[in-house]
């Protein structure tokens, strides 16, 4: 048994804007598929058939978008894939809005644990569903690795975009920091930083205290952004890295998604 995904689906799409406002940014179409289908069928194909998405904005179209291919209640399959089971966490319907990245995932982490053995109860995976990777591989031996360390988190990394040119976080001497500072500098010493690709290794003890003081569940709907929980785990040495060079993007504007699609 393998672990639990989240796919992060309850976003606005404020800079897509006009395309979102009558579709949810994970579901535009890149290079003949929803962005939402490209990270379904690679975790799939991985072994990781225990889905979870988070929802908001126009939450309707990304459930309705499961919809025929329903098999049996809670599972689905699409051509030529693997069966997977898909749980959803109503974020507009049960708060009227979305949580934010930490927010949603603490309310959906009974759903994450849902479907696991005891032992994998505290740890999954999450990838926002506006990024297009599509070469990311998710693989078993990437969960064996992290499952074996004292990381609360292990991130993806990416060369820094045009869009992002001093990145999220930095790989220094004692491992991933994070910085305020300019490009090339973490601490105030010289060190690469780079973005964070939204791919990450997750466990559930760092939705908790005294990382976050968000309650098991988030009953009250609390809004909040994952970065700082990780800042608080990376300067406690909890947070580990590697670097992704394969194709990444962030599909944040139209000028972006429609340079994915102009044919090459």
């Amino acid at each position: 048994m393998t672990l639990a995904a989240m796919v992060l689906a309850a976003g606005r799409g404020e800079r897509m804007r006009p395309l979102t406002d009558t579709c949810p940014k994970p579901l535009l179409s890149v290079r003949g598929q929803a962005l939402l289908a490209w990270h379904v069928q690679a975790l799939v194909q991985g072994g990781f058939d225990q889905l979870v998405f988070n929802t908001a904005w126009q939450g309707e179209a990304v459930t309705g978008f499961f919809a025929p291919h329903c098999v049996s209640e809670g599972t689905f399959k699409w051509p030529d894939q693997p069966p997977f089971t898909a749980l959803f966490s109503d974020e507009a319907g049960d708060f009227g809005g979305a949580l934010e990245t930490a927010g949603g995932i603490s309310r959906a982490l009974p759903l994450l644990g849902a479907h696991q053995p005891p032992q994998h109860h505290d740890a999954f995976w999450v990838v926002a569903g506006d990024v297009f990777v599509p070469g990311f591989a998710f693989t078993q031996a990437s969960v064996d690795r992290f499952l074996a360390s004292t990381a609360l988190a292990h991130l993806w990394l990416v060369p820094n975009p045009a869009h992002h040119p001093n990145g999220d976080f930095g790989i220094g001497p004692t491992g991933l920091a994070w910085s305020r500072a300019p490009s090339g500098t973490v601490g105030g010493a010289p060190a690469p930083r780079y973005t964070y690709s939204t791919i990450g290794l997750y466990r559930a003890a760092l939705f908790a205290e005294p990382w976050c003081d968000i309650p098991p569940g988030n009953p009250a709907g609390v809004k909040a952004p994952l970065a700082p929980l990780l800042r608080r785990a990376m300067d406690a040495g909890r947070v580990s890295a590697e670097l992704y060079h394969g194709p990444w993007t962030d599909v944040g504007t139209p000028e972006r998604l429609a340079e994915l699609n102009t044919p090459e």
